[in-house]
């Protein structure tokens, strides 16, 4: 006698009948079906093994249901897009949801079934193809580039045809210049001609054109106080006392002897120093 060959499941022979072998066990249809089988996504029946699963992200349709769900076109063996799960002709999502080419006005297609880029920049979107430098054309890919009056221009196309130079080490300004004196400079190019210190948004002042702090300013440039030797600056309204080709601060100007102020006052000279009339008796 011959041994039985039964379903693993249902436990009826197979002799004579189809079958599906599954981990090397065998199943009748009926058994294979109910256990193994899809149901379509469609038409929510169930996919017979004699029928062709079409699969997409754990989700299955018949052959025939596979289909865009906007204009019912078959998708079998053709690209398509999926939008809050429902699939979609390439031609459907792009009329729907595609961005439009900022240069070429055509739509944007998906990019990894058809091989084409999205470029963005500001709410626009370009083909890649088509965001190129409005000079030379070239594209600009990831490069950085200067958008000027609504074009594009890759940096050395818009610095050669733009951008100012600064009047120090004659590079083009792309942004944070500083004016002064009816030419241009970088920020980290206009410094005070002493120290080297950065100027933009400090206060300074200048000599023969060059521009200085105002601490290098006074030193090489202000006059002394007769008293203190400090620098006696002049700016920002501030007073001092010149007598004789010398200088005081208001607040040095005072008696060699008792110290009080000569600020308004007559005064006696000695030598060097200062007097009230008081103690100037004295001497």
């Amino acid at each position: 006698m011959s041994e039985r060959y039964d379903c693993w499941e249902c436990k009826d022979s197979l002799l004579g009948q189809k079958y599906i072998l599954r981990e090397e066990q065998p199943y009748c249809i009926k058994c294979y079906e109910g256990l193994f089988s899809s149901i379509c996504e469609l038409c929510n029946k169930l996919i017979s093994c004699t029928s062709k699963d079409l699969s997409y992200k754990d989700r299955h349709w018949h052959s025939e249901c596979f289909l865009c769900n906007t204009c019912s076109r078959s998708l079998v063996d053709r690209p398509f897009a999926a939008k809050n799960d429902l699939l979609m002709c390439i031609e459907c999502y792009c009329t729907e949801y595609s961005a439009k080419c900022h240069a070429c006005l055509n739509t944007i297609m998906p990019g990894e079934r058809t091989g084409t880029k999205k470029m963005e920049h500001k709410g626009n979107s370009w083909h890649e193809k088509c965001f190129v430098c409005s000079s030379c054309q070239q594209p600009i890919g990831t490069r950085s580039f200067v958008k000027k009056e609504g074009s594009n221009y890759c940096l050395p196309c818009y610095e050669k045809q733009f951008a100012l130079k600064c009047v120090h080490c004659k590079k083009a300004i792309i942004a944070g210049g500083v004016s002064y004196q009816d030419q241009s400079w970088h920020k980290e190019c206009f410094v005070c001609i002493g120290c080297k210190m950065q100027l933009a948004g400090q206060r300074f002042t200048s000599r023969d054109d060059l521009a200085y702090c105002l601490e290098c300013f006074c030193n090489l440039f202000a006059k002394k106080c007769a008293h203190c030797t400090k620098p006696i600056s002049g700016l920002g309204g501030s007073k001092y006392i010149s007598f004789d080709e010398r200088q005081w601060h208001n607040n040095c100007f005072n008696c060699k002897k008792c110290n009080e102020s000569l600020v308004g006052r007559g005064f006696l000279t000695f030598s060097d120093d200062i007097y009230c009339p008081d103690c100037g008796k004295d001497l």
